[in-house]
């Protein structure tokens, strides 16, 4: 159930919220950093495994160095008592089908989250993935059953589960948003915005992609971490909810557009690369829960 405040209240309330943020000094967390900072939520704790990797932190931001894989009961204190744990970190990517996932980042990733509930942390945001719905097409709404078809999806979804059992026995508020696809700044240079960009920086006046025909979810990491805030200060048990944008688009089109965008001179090369073996071809996020909860949030 959404708790409302009046927006004196709410404001108030982010003023003197301490929220904590794995994965800081990566592609989403930097935006959710800033997006905390905008938003004028009370104290910031950025959690990285090298303090270097934050040194351009804005000075408001506490900085706290912690390997996830040494987690241990004093965790939580370490934190300094967070309200609410904003965890991005995961290790193992863009290799979704790497054993890893489920054989050394699923048991590390469990432990770290669980002493820090066990310690006191009252409410946990956690980035799934789209990729827990596995080979099904179409608008993915939450109330699909997961059917991971790799070692990535099939690891984040039986964190979930793992929480969900935790919690009945040790109650805290879960959100888990199953995050699509995410573009924008700062991105890793395997991502598709990203090879896009450094074609043009190249000068090159070919950009090589596949046919581009396959239906996805494509939103700007900034409306991302936007969403992500405004989930969390909620400091609610909301569930499963899809970060999307909620509207179908070829990835042809995506790419036609940031070319668009941003004046860019290159002529794409379609067909030069098959589709992907582990996604269908149309799918994409149902954001009605989404929409609800932010709206309920904006009350």
């Amino acid at each position: 159930m959404l708790i409302q405040h009046p927006p004196e209240a709410k404001a108030a309330l982010q003023h003197s919220l301490k929220i904590a943020v794995t994965g800081a000094s990566g592609f989403i967390g930097r935006h959710v950093l800033a997006e905390l900072a905008r938003q004028s939520v009370g104290r910031i704790v950025a959690i990285t495994r090298a303090a270097t990797r934050l040194a351009d932190a804005d000075s408001s931001v506490q900085v706290v160095e912690m390997d996830l894989a040494q987690a241990d009961a004093d965790s939580y204190e370490r934190l300094g008592r967070p309200d609410v744990l904003i965890h991005l970190a995961w290790d193992g990517l863009p290799n979704y089908r790497s054993l890893h996932h489920f054989e050394t980042e699923l048991p590390r990733q469990y432990r770290f989250l669980k002493a820090l509930i066990e310690g006191g942390l009252p409410a946990l945001l956690v980035a799934g993935t789209c990729f827990e719905y596995g080979m099904q097409s179409g608008a993915l709404s939450e109330n699909l059953t997961p059917l991971p078809s790799n070692p990535y999806g099939y690891a984040k979804d039986a964190l979930r589960r793992q929480l969900e059992f935790l919690r009945a026995i040790q109650p805290f508020a879960l959100t888990w948003v199953r995050l699509f696809y995410l573009y924008g700044e700062g991105q890793s240079p395997g991502a598709l915005y990203s090879q896009l960009r450094a074609a043009v920086m190249r000068g090159d006046t070919i950009f090589n992609m596949s046919s581009g025909e396959q239906l996805r979810d494509y939103l700007s990491v900034d409306e991302a971490a936007r969403f992500i805030v405004e989930l969390a200060v909620r400091r609610d048990d909301q569930g499963i909810v899809n970060l999307c944008a909620g509207q179908p688009i070829s990835v042809r089109r995506l790419v036609e557009n940031w070319i668009q965008q941003n004046a860019w001179d290159i002529t794409l090369n379609l067909g030069h690369y098959p589709y992907p073996d582990y996604e269908p071809m149309a799918f994409w996020g149902d954001s009605l829960k989404l929409e609800a909860c932010l709206a309920a949030s904006a009350q």
